[in-house]
């Protein structure tokens, strides 16, 4: 379902089930827009119409016969005191589906549409009670898969992304008024300030978009978790290592080679992220399709993953297929390990990776260690801290870099002698850029990308 079909219409009743599908002792139905109040008044036996704001009440929810099909607490918000911004009701009834859906048709029946995906948070940003950065906060809140994820969208959400794109923007306007009066007034040789000084205040700026944009890193291992893939020659016990890491027997372990034929995934937590754990088929010179296809994947999973395990047996050393592999690896988003210490080997030759750990998967000796490492690589520069403000939406990261893009063609303008009017588009690119961030420079397509994103009911 796409979330706008139709114009918007200010103050339309539109009314969802705002809570998760499924069994639960209370389930919760949405009611907003300007009749809002006559439509919960049709079918609640209470005065609707004459509760204060902010106020519960309990009562019956009838059917257009006057049959009970439930009872519940309405909650009563007025106006620009709702999540909406219009006149909102929330009818608190038993959790059943069977019951919650009765109840949503009787609603739907009184009088309101039924809500699109995103619709009431739309609706937020429309009336003004968030800006679009803080709307997207509000869906990255709900779908947020570990603590620090929760604490960078509310962040967000608290509007301290947002007041950053604000003070880019206020950084820029001054130099941006400066341009515009030249193109006005050429010939009154206008000089509110040297051209040192407006690079100078937009070099600033400059660098500081540079600094948030580069918080993506940070932020997008927060919102969507680290790819991890385990690869190596077959038989070197990157099943075990699957089995070692999730605990539990997650991975099929035989010492025959080529056991794993296809990519096998499982997720994990680890230091407080969200891991995408993959076992690949092992990967040397085959003839069968199927294995051959196994490992087609296998090199697949390698280039699209955030982190690498790879592995090697330590009873064997290094064999051609393993020093091949070697090549083959990124060396700056890999970790090396030695598995099956736990057997008798000789010295181990050194590996030309910056991180080397040695284990045994099997008796589960040295994961602490890998741990430790795993989170080393993730965090570059160290995690970041809880009040950091972070990258962690796509959109956001390719709307700053637009902007600083513009900005520095902007600074290599004014350093050259370009014409104002030239300078003037650059200052206006960058400046809508950053607008689409926040939501004041936003076409109708970015809102339906955004917004049907959102489950119905938020």
């Amino acid at each position: 379902m796409e979330f706008i079909h139709e114009p918007y219409q200010p103050g339309e009743t539109i009314a969802a089930v705002a809570t998760p599908p499924g069994e639960g002792g209370v389930a919760i139905i949405r009611i907003s827009g300007d009749h809002a109040f006559d439509v919960a008044s049709r079918i609640f036996t209470g005065p609707v119409q004459s509760y204060q704001s902010h106020s519960v009440h309990y009562g019956q929810v009838v059917n257009t016969l006057g049959q009970s099909i439930d009872h519940a607490l309405i909650l009563v918000m007025k106006g620009k005191r709702s999540y909406t911004g219009e006149n909102t009701v929330e009818i608190h009834c038993h959790g059943g589906s069977l019951i919650t859906r009765r109840v949503l048709d009787v609603v739907l029946q009184a009088g309101a549409r039924a809500a699109r995906p995103g619709e009431f948070t739309f609706k937020a940003f429309m009336n003004g009670k968030l800006d679009l950065a803080q709307a997207e906060a509000v869906q990255e809140l709900i779908c947020a898969k570990n603590e620090r994820a929760v604490d960078a969208a509310e962040n967000q959400l608290k509007g301290t992304l947002s007041k950053k794109i604000e003070d880019f923007q206020q950084g820029l306007t001054n130099a941006a008024a400066i341009l515009e009066a030249w193109i006005d007034f050429p010939e009154e040789g206008l000089e509110f300030a040297s051209v040192a000084d407006i690079c100078q205040d937009i070099e600033k700026v400059c660098l500081q978009m540079e600094q948030l944009a580069a918080t993506f890193h940070d932020g997008k291992i927060l919102h969507d978790g680290i790819a991890m893939c385990l690869i190596g020659c077959p038989n070197v016990g990157k099943s075990s290592l699957m089995n070692a890491l999730l605990d539990k027997d997650r991975a099929i372990v035989s010492h025959i080679p080529g056991t794993t034929r296809d990519i096998l995934e499982d997720q994990m937590r680890l230091n407080g992220l969200n891991f995408r754990l993959m076992d690949t088929a092992g990967i040397r010179q085959a003839e069968e399709s199927i294995e051959k296809e196994g490992i087609r994947r296998s090199h697949m999973a390698m280039k699209e993953a955030d982190l690498i395990l790879l592995v090697f047996d330590a009873s064997r050393g290094l064999h051609d297929e393993d020093r091949w592999l070697i090549e083959q690896v990124p060396a700056h988003k890999t970790i090396a390990i030695w598995n099956k210490t736990d057997l008798p080997h000789r010295d181990l030759p050194a590996l030309d990776f910056p991180r080397v750990v040695s284990i045994s998967a099997k008796n589960r000796l040295g994961l602490d260690r890998l741990r430790t490492q795993i989170d080393e690589v993730i965090w570059e520069k160290g995690p970041p801290s809880r009040e950091e403000i972070l990258i962690t939406n796509v959109r956001h990261k390719e709307a700053l870099q637009e902007a600083i893009k513009a900005a520095r063609r902007l600074l290599e303008g004014l350093n050259s002698e370009v014409s104002p009017e030239f300078l003037s588009m650059d200052m206006r690119q960058c400046l809508n850029e950053l607008g689409k961030i926040i939501g004041s420079n936003i076409t109708e397509d970015i809102l339906t990308a955004i917004f049907s994103k959102f489950c119905i009911g938020k």
